[in-house]
């Protein structure tokens, strides 16, 4: 890695999911491969890479984002983030670490606004939203695929877009870029 290359971290918003937008694993680090890109991880089929590069995060993610659609024909929210943010974001993290898939971070491309109304109505009694920076933290004990709340999320956080990791998945990307550096 030459100096002036920095350690990201790139999410995909929706790829992967029920058969629509596929993205395969493979294809996705020989294209990273063709920017220039180098150590180029992918981890999960969920659309996370983590990769060296020069340059900015919104340049970098526009060039993602323009070869997805031309290679492979997908057209996604690609959100970039630096080894420092992805740290500096789960750090933020106002949860258990060990809550692991009960709490998921959604990274967020612009401030998010929160209905309260819509969150207050369909939050449970155990559930927790938390803004934190650019991200929201939800927390909730008895499952995602469980809660009300989460079903209507693109409800609650307005806005903005946004794509959600487990806190699992949070920690192994923020591990894959400190290894890296």
């Amino acid at each position: 890695m030459t100096a002036e290359m920095t350690r990201w971290v790139a999410l995909l918003r929706g790829v992967n999911v029920g058969g629509h937008n596929k993205v395969p694993m493979a294809a996705f680090r020989a294209m990273a491969n063709g920017f220039g890109w180098q150590d180029v991880q992918s981890y999960i089929a969920s659309g996370n890479l983590v990769f060296a590069a020069a340059g900015r995060a919104e340049s970098l993610s526009a060039q993602l984002a323009q070869g997805l659609r031309e290679q492979m024909n997908v057209d996604v929210p690609v959100l970039v983030l630096s080894s420092a943010a992805m740290s500096t974001t789960l750090q933020g993290c106002p949860f258990d670490r060990d809550s692991g898939k009960a709490v998921h971070g959604f990274f967020c491309t612009q401030p998010p606004v929160i209905d309260t109304e819509v969150r207050d109505r369909w939050i449970s009694a155990t559930e927790r939203l938390a803004v934190v920076g650019q991200t929201v933290w939800f927390n909730a004990p008895e499952g995602v695929g469980r809660s009300k709340l989460m079903a209507r999320i693109d409800k609650v956080i307005t806005g903005t877009e946004f794509t959600a990791r487990n806190l699992n998945t949070i920690i192994t990307l923020t591990e894959m870029l400190d290894s890296g550096s």
